[in-house]
């Protein structure tokens, strides 16, 4: 009997790209599994350009890929990250995924982590205001969803040069389609079929564990690991080789190879010290995203 053929379906976050999943891509593939992944309407190009996307135009374009992904292979895992594991949760619900595994990460179904100001829940008054969702701009800022320093260091360089590796603000009429989200999400939880991992940091300044127990009450077969050295971007965070590892043994796939040495970065810091002091972090920012930053 030949190999059932296996993939991943990747889904980023909100203002992201697959930055957002750290070195997933890289360590799926090398377990064996082929990746594909797909790009939201309104990222990759700026901040505007979400001004007029809603949530159904997200969940149409992950359910286009992820039909398109399932006609071509026997199972097919669905992987996200924040926002995404939003989009995930309704995708696999909605469409009675059964031929493969989920894996949410980072899962914001409640906006309540410790660093989210008091004055939060006033966004759903702003909504109604014309004009206000639309030229209002939400900013990303410190700790930008991660605990450790030098990684955070490194995205803040990144910001502070623009380089498109995220937004670094999006508008709050995008928040409002995130909130419809999440409220889909949490009405379709309670049917999804498939066997479901959540990855979730009990320090996560954007969504707290509350979000996680939410999930356990209603996912009939669902496992939970709560990661206690990460904010909420865990895949490039100090609990990445635990994140990882916790995917690859729920989908049942060896990790031989996985994650490079943490002497590669060491190394690399050593023969660069001045790219790092001039923030020109591009050789850099690979390895601490493949998980060997400490």
């Amino acid at each position: 009997m030949s190999a059932k053929r296996t993939a991943a379906l990747l889904i980023h976050g909100l203002g992201g790209t697959p930055f957002d999943l750290g070195s997933m891509n890289r360590i799926l593939k090398r377990a064996g599994i082929d990746t594909h992944s797909l790009t939201l309407p309104g990222h990759g190009g700026t901040p505007e350009d979400l001004v007029d996307v809603s949530a159904e135009e997200w969940l149409h374009a992950v359910r286009a890929r992820y039909r398109e992904v399932m006609r071509q292979y026997d199972v097919v895992h669905v992987i996200g990250m924040c926002m995404g594991s939003l989009l995930a949760l309704a995708l696999c619900a909605n469409e009675r995924h059964e031929r493969g595994k989920l894996v949410t990460l980072a899962p914001p179904i409640f906006i309540d982590g410790w660093a989210t100001p008091w004055y939060t829940f006033a966004r759903h008054l702003l909504y109604w205001v014309p004009l206000v969702p639309q030229r209002m701009r939400v900013e990303e800022d410190e700790p930008f969803g991660i605990k450790n320093a030098l990684m955070r260091s490194i995205v803040k360089a990144k910001f502070e040069r623009g380089d498109n590796f995220h937004y670094r603000w999006v508008p709050l009429a995008c928040l409002r389609q995130v909130d419809r989200l999440r409220r889909m999400a949490m009405r379709a939880v309670s049917t999804l079929r498939c066997d479901t991992l959540v990855l979730h940091a009990r320090e996560d300044e954007l969504t707290s564990l509350r979000s996680a127990w939410f999930l356990r009450e209603r996912i009939e077969r669902m496992e939970l690991v709560v990661l206690e050295n990460s904010y909420h971007l865990i895949c490039v965070d100090n609990d990445r080789e635990l994140v990882a590892k916790s995917v690859l043994d729920f989908l049942g796939l060896a990790a031989d190879g996985a994650a490079a040495p943490d002497s590669e970065v060491r190394d690399l810091a050593r023969r660069h010290p001045d790219g790092m002091a001039g923030q020109r972090v591009e050789a850099v920012l690979p390895l601490c995203a493949s998980g060997v930053v400490r």
